[in-house]
């Protein structure tokens, strides 16, 4: 059972351009159907997943975010003009929370626009009580990866044009995927653990990258590896420490005054990757902030994200010829 919470929280003004009517997935995908996700077992009957509305005018626009998750799955939103290309999309929300409408929904329609297939992550979060707790969100992506890949066919996705985008937080688990997509953290279960779970590309948005020093988002780091990290921690969860040569092409994006996730998340990662001859590109914004998403773009510079990323997956070869074009 699910519960549906609506929080009382002052009046926002929101941009006209969030103004229109929801949109609901095409379809979910549950990333382990038949059994338990592996570390939950415990937790099942015991933590109850939660849907929190925060928005003042639910009506008008939706803010929502899901905590206490035990079973991950894949929200599928599908363009009217597939290219073949796909993204697993990863919101944030400082792993405590998985943002649902701002970095998730909305982003993917953005993105439906230019035929790309998008599936948004909900996943696990590491401080809830799972076991292996630091490895449950990366366990979920891997496994996304290799559902989407084995279910290309039913998607019209070609299985090597299948990318990661992350936001925030979700950066982190976009990062990790792309440092760590042949870690050995978790048990085969089925025919699709036989695909590779390595990203064609990876885009990390105002991503957390950093798990030390002074451009540290502490909540993150607390939730996912404690406040004090030893070095050996470090060079495996810290995306800049865990850079590899044989990490498919990056997209880093940032905005200077970013103040809950500092610019050095963006450029040590783009330092770090492209010291190793890996390919790497990074875009900094002077103004944007932090979270922005889609619904806190308009009249910014940082508004043009979505079509850079487009522009980006097809000088990589994940677009169709009519996307490129």
């Amino acid at each position: 059972m699910i519960k549906n919470i609506v929080l009382p929280v002052l009046l926002l003004l929101w941009p006209a351009q969030a103004l229109a009517q929801h949109r609901e997935p095409d379809g979910e995908i549950l990333l382990w159907p038949n059994a338990p996700a592996p570390g939950s077992e415990a937790l099942i009957g015991e933590l109850e997943e939660i849907i929190v509305e925060r928005s003042p005018e639910p009506d008008v626009i939706r803010d929502r975010y899901v905590a206490q998750i035990t079973q991950p799955r894949l929200q599928v939103f599908r363009p009217e003009n597939p290219n073949g290309s796909a993204l697993l999309m990863i919101p944030g929300g400082g792993y405590q929370r998985v943002v649902l409408d701002k970095e998730g929904y909305e982003s993917a329609e953005a993105l439906n626009e230019d035929g790309v297939t998008v599936f948004v992550l909900i996943y696990r979060l590491p401080h809830e009580g799972h076991e292996n707790s630091r490895d449950v969100p990366l366990q979920d992506a891997q496994r996304a990866m290799r559902v989407i890949r084995s279910q290309a066919d039913e998607y019209s996705v070609d299985p090597d044009r299948v990318g990661v985008i992350g936001f925030s937080a979700g950066g982190h688990v976009a990062g990790s995927l792309t440092t760590r997509f042949d870690a050995d953290v978790y048990a085969p279960r089925d025919s699709a653990d036989t695909l590779s779970a390595r990203p064609d590309a990876s885009m990390l948005m105002y991503a957390v990258t950093r798990l030390s020093g002074p451009a540290v988002h502490e909540g993150s780091r607390d939730r996912l590896v404690g406040p004090d990290p030893s070095q050996e921690t470090l060079a495996v969860y810290d995306i800049a420490e865990a850079a590899r040569a044989d990490a498919p092409p990056l997209f880093i994006l940032h905005a200077i005054n970013d103040t809950s996730v500092p610019l050095p998340n963006g450029m040590d990662v783009f330092n770090a990757f492209m010291d190793l001859g890996a390919l790497v590109e990074l875009h900094v914004f002077d103004t944007g902030g932090h979270g922005f998403g889609i619904r806190h773009t308009t009249g910014l510079p940082v508004a043009a994200w979505p079509d850079m990323v487009s522009a980006w997956m097809a000088r990589h070869g994940l677009m169709g010829e009519a996307a490129a074009d």
